[in-house]
């Protein structure tokens, strides 16, 4: 029998990102919702006022403004976590 899945992302928790990359983050989460709603687009998925897997409907497929909070929170924690980690990993984050 298969074990269960057990997630073990890095721990970023010892990890500050400066106030500047706070609009980094924001474009960082805005992408990430476009190709998220880019694939679903691709895959045959259209707006639907709730999500219907059988129908391929799906509320989110609006534009980043348009997105209720707490997808937009969604959104900006997959992009600061991915700050985060490369921060981790020994990267650094500088605008040129």
């Amino acid at each position: 029998m298969k074990e269960p899945y057990l997630p073990s992302p890095v721990d970023t928790s010892n990890i500050y990102l400066p106030e500047e990359l706070n609009k980094l983050i924001e474009q960082m989460a805005k992408n990430v919702h476009e190709v998220w709603a880019k694939n679903r687009i691709e895959q045959g998925w259209t707006y639907g006022e709730v999500r219907n897997d059988d129908y391929k409907q799906h509320p989110c497929l609006v534009s980043y403004e348009e997105l209720p909070d707490e997808e937009k929170k969604y959104d900006r924690d997959t992009a600061i976590e991915t700050l985060k980690l490369i921060c981790k990993l020994g990267f650094k984050i500088i605008k040129e």
